[in-house]
């Protein structure tokens, strides 16, 4: 009895442009352990190792009819260590990507602490240069929290005589920063504590 031989390359080829099942699964049991072992040995994570080679299948399925392969296990570890260093590439881009926006994040963020410290110094400054009880009152008001009844029972003052004093350090604060952004950040500010 004359012992059967298994089909050449060329044969399996021939077979799988025909469109040929059998062929395409000749072709992955002879070869995904191999396959999976090279992508293994390159990506260290058996779960992309998989994922890697099963893509190169189905891209050998997909390009059957365009695909002139004289070497199969040829063709298709090289496809696997293609695919493995395309990979490689797009983490590599993400991890990029990942670094840039955070430092944006960490920049901007440290812009921001910035531009409140000097906004503080600024408005700091400015009710310095308030008479006293006008200067008490908004302190009591924006830095202790405290209402207008709070601070005219505080004082011993009349609630419309602390609300006047607000009054006029808003007033004054408004017309020192001049910008109307500035005014907004710090009603905004205040009014959100």
């Amino acid at each position: 009895m004359k012992e059967r031989r298994p089909p050449s390359d060329a044969d399996i080829m021939m077979s799988l442009r025909r469109d040929n099942g059998h062929a395409f699964a000749e072709i992955y049991n002879r070869y995904w352990k191999t396959l999976l072992a090279i992508a293994y040995h390159h990506c260290r994570d058996k779960t992309l190792a998989e994922e890697i080679v099963q893509e190169v299948f189905i891209g050998l399925w997909n390009r059957r009819h365009k695909k002139d392969i004289d070497n199969i296990e040829a063709y298709l570890a090289t496809a696997v260590k293609l695919s493995v260093f395309k990979q490689y590439l797009r983490q590599k881009r993400r991890t990029a990507i990942i670094e840039q926006t955070t430092a944006t994040i960490v920049s901007t963020q440290e812009e921001e602490k910035i531009y409140t410290r000097l906004l503080q110094q600024q408005i700091n400054n400015i009710v310095e240069t308030l008479p006293s009880q006008c200067r008490l009152v908004f302190r009591l008001s924006r830095t202790e929290g405290l209402t207008i009844p709070e601070i005219a029972n505080q004082l011993g003052i009349a609630g419309k005589t602390a609300e006047a004093h607000l009054t006029k350090a808003l007033k004054v604060l408004k017309l020192k920063l001049n910008r109307p952004c500035l005014w907004l950040l710090l009603l905004a500010q205040f009014f959100i504590q």
